[in-house]
């Protein structure tokens, strides 16, 4: 006879005796085992023995009654042996739930953990999924995988010395590139499998020899690569992901100005299928550079500008130190290296003079040369319509304010946090934000508290 869940269910779990309705059980994960095993069968009263640790079963069963780990949960007992518990009672999609982190608030972010690889700690390079916010970590010639609950789930060692860019390009696949190797390299993560390489080359051009990567990046027309020769060639090259063959070549020019560089930070933006690239050259008199967009249907400039330039755009020399895109509203964001001020342009609306310098109304936060915080900004990365800024480092956020065209700037880190270290990348995934200092070992995980609230400040 079927079970109408007000039944009481009881399970002998290691020798200790728990008592709970069938339907806590059967409500919550109803094809488990543990679901199976609350249904009436001819055991009648003798509850049904399960050879299996009693102490995690209490914080499983905790899990089916209220949705949510007990706060002591992680004290006895390590999150891998959690984790194997919950799947050998087919409830790993709950535990999961409860596991990851509540919707990413920038401005009121906390750093909970830092992620360091065994060996070779100090990270190269890294990329996160927007899915699950699993990480995958270069260092040296190394790549660590960590799951979504950020367990390690394994490392590759690659045939390269160092990595210095990386992206996710499958599931479970990564192309790389290395700073002191040619080519662009596939890896199959999971299986730790070399799957091939794809090389800049031109038979008719004998400059073109050993292209290096400097930047990398997916989308659904293929993998977008900028090459750089020793003799200051450089281009962008789009690659057929089933081939792994060099589809088009892209911007390709010559020399090592400010204005001819190699570009080190490529975006894809879907909506237009446009591609940004960007180029930062940093020295004792400030930073130069320049942005450019593409259209790979046509191989061709859509737009471009370069700082310091002449007019109203350069702002005075304050020329910009890093640039991102949000893809979800196509806004192009750009810091500036002297004053810290946020520029911002539509993609679909550009001209010479595209740039509205953001307000920011929050006379609580930190202003521009106070305190150990001064000092021109050196990434930003968009994230969920967030724009976070690392300035030295210290960490900020600037988000929207309702439907008004100002963004209200927050430090996301603490004081003394910005004392760790200058902020060297900023990557953001799920719910997760993860940030990398210059010189030191780990990724930091910065993730919203639980019983975090967005407040009304109006």
């Amino acid at each position: 006879m079927a079970s109408d869940g007000s039944e009481r269910v009881k399970l002998n779990v290691g020798g200790k005796i728990f008592e709970t309705n069938a339907s806590t059980i059967q409500s919550t994960c109803p094809d488990s085992l543990l679901a199976a095993l609350s249904t009436p069968t001819s055991h009648g009263s003798i509850p049904v023995f399960i050879d299996r640790d009693p102490e995690i079963f209490s914080v499983i069963l905790n899990l089916l009654r209220t949705g949510r780990l007990p706060a002591n949960s992680s004290g006895g007992f390590s999150k891998q042996e959690l984790l194997d518990e919950a799947l050998y009672y087919g409830v790993e999609s709950l535990l999961r739930s409860a596991m990851l982190p509540p919707p990413l608030l920038g401005f009121d972010a906390s750093l909970v953990s830092t992620i360091a690889p065994a060996a070779d700690g100090v990270p190269s390079a890294f990329t996160a999924t927007a899915g699950d916010a699993s990480l995958w970590i270069a260092h040296g010639g190394q790549v660590s995988v960590y799951d979504w609950s950020l367990s390690h789930a394994g490392t590759v060692r690659t045939h390269l010395s160092d990595i210095t860019s990386i992206c996710r390009v499958w599931a479970e696949a990564a192309a790389i590139g290395s700073g002191s190797a040619s080519g662009l390299h596939f890896y199959d993560l999971s299986g730790g499998r070399y799957i091939g390489s794809t090389h800049w080359t031109d038979p008719e051009d004998p400059r073109i020899h050993k292209a290096r990567v400097a930047a990398v990046v997916d989308s659904t027309n293929g993998v977008f690569a900028s090459f750089d020769c020793l003799h200051r060639e450089n281009s962008v090259v789009q690659i057929d992901k089933s081939t792994l063959q060099v589809a088009a070549v892209i911007g390709q020019q010559s020399g090592s100005s400010a204005k001819t560089a190699v570009p080190e930070k490529l975006r894809w933006v879907p909506e237009n299928g446009l591609l940004v690239g960007s180029a930062v050259q940093r020295g004792v008199f400030g930073c130069s550079g320049y942005i450019r967009i593409w259209d790979p249907r046509s191989r061709s400039i859509v737009w471009e500008t370069s700082e310091p330039g002449s007019g109203r755009s350069s702002r005075f020399g304050d020329a910009l130190a890093d640039v991102d895109v949000d893809t979800e509203d196509c806004i192009l964001f750009k810091i500036c290296s002297k004053s810290g001020d946020l520029g911002m342009a539509d993609i679909r609306k550009l001209g010479d003079d595209p740039w509205v310098y953001v307000s920011d109304e929050n006379h609580g936060a930190f202003k521009v040369g106070e305190g150990d915080r001064s000092g021109g900004y050196s990434v930003v990365h968009c994230y969920r319509k967030q724009v976070l800024a690392a300035r030295g480092g210290a960490l900020e956020v600037w988000s929207g304010v309702k439907e008004k065209t100002i963004r209200r700037r927050n430090f996301v880190d603490k004081e003394e946090d910005s004392e760790r270290g200058m902020i060297s990348r900023i990557e953001a995934g799920g719910d997760r934000l993860f940030v990398s200092r210059e010189f030191m070992e780990g990724v930091e995980v910065w993730e919203t508290c639980n019983f975090s609230g967005l407040i009304s400040v109006e």
